[in-house]
């Protein structure tokens, strides 16, 4: 994979001054566009397994790219207002949960003058023009799990032959659904999700295992443990209870840390946003239990963390649905076939945003 850096020194030369990392992300997701614009994406590539998938910007980061790119050229052609360093990264893979991790463990901090500062922003289905930000937990932690379920193959006309993995699976994906449930308190966050299974290639045939692909979200290390602990604890219990002569096997995915903003960096860069846009245009989203591994910059660089949420739906569209309370219904997510966001005016607002939060911090 390959992530992009770019350097703007406007110093004296002497040191690199205050130093801001920007962040966009670059990559598209296996999902087939289907939003009906001239410019919707028809484009294929090869995912992990090999397999030939439709792809698309679902999730908007063409869009994060094209505001970091306007927000340079901003900040270019405004050098004498100020002064400092800016490193600009656009870093792959941020989808499967690997690529700032990557670009770290391939030397980033070694190459590049260390941040004061991590700034980043995701588009979100909220009305163009709008930012939302937060100190704190901004979104939460996730890991991607394997889950893989061992039975005895067989004839499906002698089932008693066979212990069947597909009855094992599921049972255990509806017992899952009791962590969230019955073991997290409301107050508290947490998400246990199936997003795949996978047994069996004929339907005559028991197939001898069975693998569960799972999202597991939360908003802190204590109840990533809690939900960590219960999954394994009910899948193994299910394997027994289906007399499964083999232990299941557990991998981890990918493990994504919760988006923690720093409270005193957010303060300066939501006071700068409210400068920038009007005060009435910056709000408070909550926490999302989305994903991301931007904070993996901050973290490894011991820097705060200022990531914020910037609106791609067109103001009326969203305001009407929210009067019918049809926003589910009719509002396109990150991640949907249908997710376009409003060309004009989100990359303006992008790039005013971006700029603004970086100018804060540069002296």
């Amino acid at each position: 994979m390959t992530g992009v850096v770019a350097l703007l020194r406007n110093t004296d030369g002497e040191s690199d001054g205050p130093v801001v990392w920007l962040r966009a992300d670059m990559d598209a997701l296996p999902v087939e566009e289907q939003t009906g614009l001239a410019y919707a994406s028809t484009a294929t590539g090869v995912d992990p397994a090999g397999t030939t998938v439709p792809i698309m910007h679902a999730c908007g980061h063409d869009m994060h790219v094209t505001a970091m790119i306007g927000a340079v050229e901003q900040l270019v052609a405004t050098r004498s207002e100020w002064s400092g360093t800016v490193v600009v990264v656009i870093q792959p893979a941020e989808e499967y949960g690997t690529g700032a991790r990557s670009m770290l463990d391939t030397g980033l901090l070694e190459r590049y003058p260390t941040p004061d500062v991590v700034l980043g922003q995701h588009v979100a289905p909220l009305p163009a023009g709008m930012i939302g930000v937060r100190a704190g937990t901004q979104m939460a932690g996730a890991d991607g799990l394997t889950v893989t379920l061992h039975g005895r193959g067989g004839h499906g006309s002698r089932p008693e032959s066979t212990i069947d993995p597909v009855v094992m699976a599921a049972a255990t994906i509806m017992r899952l659904q009791t962590i969230t449930s019955r073991e997290v308190d409301p107050q508290k966050v947490a998400v246990v999700t199936v997003g795949s299974i996978h047994a069996g290639l004929k339907n005559n045939i028991i197939a001898d295992k069975a693998t569960l692909e799972l999202s597991l979200r939360y908003a802190d290390d204590a109840m990533r443990e809690h939900v960590l602990g219960s999954v394994e604890r009910i899948v193994r219990a299910e394997a027994t209870a289906s007399g499964a002569e083999r232990e299941p096997e557990f991998h981890t995915d990918h493990s994504l840390p919760p988006t923690i903003n720093d409270a005193e960096a957010t303060a300066r860069v939501t006071a700068a946003l409210q400068r920038a846009l009007g005060e009435q245009n910056v709000v408070d989203p909550g926490m999302v239990t989305g994903s991301e591994d931007v904070s993996w910059f901050a973290r490894d660089a011991g820097a705060p963390l200022v990531f914020w949420l910037w609106g791609g739906v067109d103001a009326a569209t969203y305001a009407a649905a929210v009067n019918s309370g049809t926003v589910e219904a009719d509002i396109p997510t990150n991640h949907s076939p249908f997710f376009a966001p409003l060309i004009h005016p989100t990359i303006e607002v992008g790039v005013t945003a971006l700029v603004g939060a970086a100018r804060e911090f540069l002296a």
